[in-house]
């Protein structure tokens, strides 16, 4: 996915990622309930995602389905983070992590055995 989902966007997309295929009038439901957002809003939104490629509308029944994961937009969003602020460089990432969030043992063990495993 080449498109950055925008934070509304991530809205609908986590009502699917997390419940499944839903009708856009069970989305409207849900974030009617989650965040007070009213059924233009929603629609809206879900129009975009459609346009953007980042779910399918099927009918009958408007039902919405994810056409991406939630790991596929973590990593492309970590992607743009990495290529704007640090100049495409993991390791200036990591860097900057480390020095300002700091890790506790627990974290450092499993960071270690995660960069043992990806060598």
């Amino acid at each position: 996915m080449n498109q950055k989902l925008f934070d509304s966007e991530l809205k609908v997309m986590e009502v699917l990622w997390e419940q499944g295929s839903k009708s856009a009038r069970e989305i409207v439901e849900i974030l009617s309930e989650r965040i007070g957002w009213n059924k233009n809003t929603t629609y809206t939104v879900i129009k975009k995602c459609i346009e953007k490629g980042a779910l399918q509308r099927e009918e009958p029944g408007f039902i919405c389905h994810a056409l991406i994961t939630r790991d596929e937009v973590a990593q492309s969003e970590t992607e743009q983070l990495i290529d704007k602020m640090f100049g495409g460089s993991s390791e200036l990432f990591f860097s900057s992590f480390l020095k300002n969030q700091g890790l506790s043992e627990e974290e450092a063990k499993r960071l270690a055995q995660m960069i043992k495993e990806a060598k």
